[in-house]
């Protein structure tokens, strides 16, 4: 007995800023709530990685892929970086995690080239995976029938960047104006939360009928006063009727029937050509944008080495979040995960510098790969458990 309970205390126990490996590389060191990978190396140039948790179970997932970006040997080649703002628990963030960059993979090999259409195929066929898991599980964990994510995707391939969003994460451009040295901001993705006007009238528009299908509650916009998002991954409780019903809880169940999905799927997708003036980018959660405008951002990475930029990103935000409590930031970091929730959300970085010279070969590049996860492992422990009792879906 005794036996047991030391072997459960040395399984939770996770000393302070430890290592954590993969084979024998170094991927990422914790030191307690934060996560980080202050440097490394992308087919395209360098990339810094970051993730502090706040809930109780780490919602956000991420990851950077580089080397193929399809199932033939043929290519294409680049790096793809994936941001997944999870809602009412981590199950939706996790699968798109372990599924959207082999979906992609797949239809990439189908095309034998890298393409908008190829991106959302891969949305497509996720959002469907993952309904297929909610209605194996239905009878039950109903409850995952109210979880969801955001997803944030970006793809460097031919001197070209891709970039699809579904929800309030978000990427922003740093872009180095040659006249003054200055590198302004250019947020590139658009998102769909319910606070900004246009979602507001793009809902309104496709739900005519529907009075209530945005609601003001508690000072803040809500779809169906529920959630603040309008397109997301999962959240299937508001694309299909049938799981709108008990014994899913009460508090997530409309009173009246839906024909049409509420939330979409569909993701907005960019496509453009990297230019030798644009110098990194910035993929982050929403935790993050809620403290620091796209111009601090830029401006932190700009001004410090490549080294440890998520870290210092993160740093900063946090620091913004005390301040806006009146407490210190040496405090904030001794609050534990859970009660974290109320001063900020689950907050994670990747930057990604760009070497133009890099870029512009890399689409036949067959160098190694890189494949690196977002906190190399879950800091809270037994988290991996399944959803029983998610919490408010718009968490995110």
């Amino acid at each position: 007995m005794l036996a047991a309970l030391m072997n459960l205390l040395r399984a939770c126990w996770q000393p302070s800023d430890r290592s954590v490996h993969s084979g024998s590389e170094v991927v990422g060191r914790q030191d307690g709530l934060l996560w980080y990978k202050d440097s490394g190396q992308h087919i395209n140039g360098e990339f810094s990685m970051a993730v502090v948790q706040a809930n109780s179970l780490l919602e956000d997932q991420s990851q950077i892929e580089s080397g193929p970006l399809s199932l033939l040997d043929t290519g294409p080649y680049g790096t793809f970086v994936g941001v997944y703002d999870g809602h009412g628990g981590p199950e939706t963030s996790r699968y798109i995690n372990d599924h959207l960059f082999q979906h992609l993979k797949r239809f990439a090999a189908e095309q034998q080239a890298m393409s908008a259409d190829v991106i959302r195929k891969a949305y497509q066929a996720t959002e469907e995976g993952f309904f297929s898991l909610v209605n194996k599980q239905w009878p039950m964990e109903p409850q995952i029938a109210a979880v969801g994510s955001c997803c944030l995707v970006g793809v460097i391939c031919g001197s070209m960047l891709y970039t699809a969003n579904l929800g309030d994460s978000r990427v922003v451009l740093g872009k180095l104006v040659k006249a003054t040295g200055e590198v302004l901001a250019v947020q590139l993705s658009a998102e769909h939360n319910a606070g900004i006007e246009s979602v507001r009238q793009e809902l309104h528009s496709m739900h005519p009928e529907d009075k209530q299908i945005v609601v003001l509650k508690h000072n803040v916009w809500r779809v169906k006063g529920l959630i603040q998002v309008s397109r997301s991954i999962g959240d299937v409780y508001l694309k299909k009727a049938e799981f709108n019903r008990e014994p899913l809880y009460a508090k997530f169940r409309l009173r009246e029937p839906f024909k049409k999905p509420i939330l979409s799927s569909e993701p907005s997708i960019s496509v453009q050509p990297l230019q030798p003036q644009d110098q990194f980018l910035i993929f982050a959660s929403d935790g993050l944008w809620e403290h620091l405008t796209n111009q601090e951002a830029v401006d932190i990475v700009h001004n410090g080495p490549h080294s440890g930029s998520a870290r210092r990103l993160i740093k900063a935000a946090l620091q913004e979040a005390a301040k806006k409590r009146e407490m210190r930031y040496s405090d904030l970091k001794k609050i534990d995960r859970g009660v974290r929730r109320h001063f900020h959300d689950d907050i994670t970085v990747i930057v990604v510098f760009l070497n133009g010279n890099l870029v512009s070969t890399a689409s036949s590049h067959r160098g190694p790969t890189l494949s690196v996860r977002g906190g190399g492992f879950d800091p809270a422990p037994n988290s991996l458990g399944p959803c029983t009792t998610p919490s408010e879906p718009d968490a995110s």
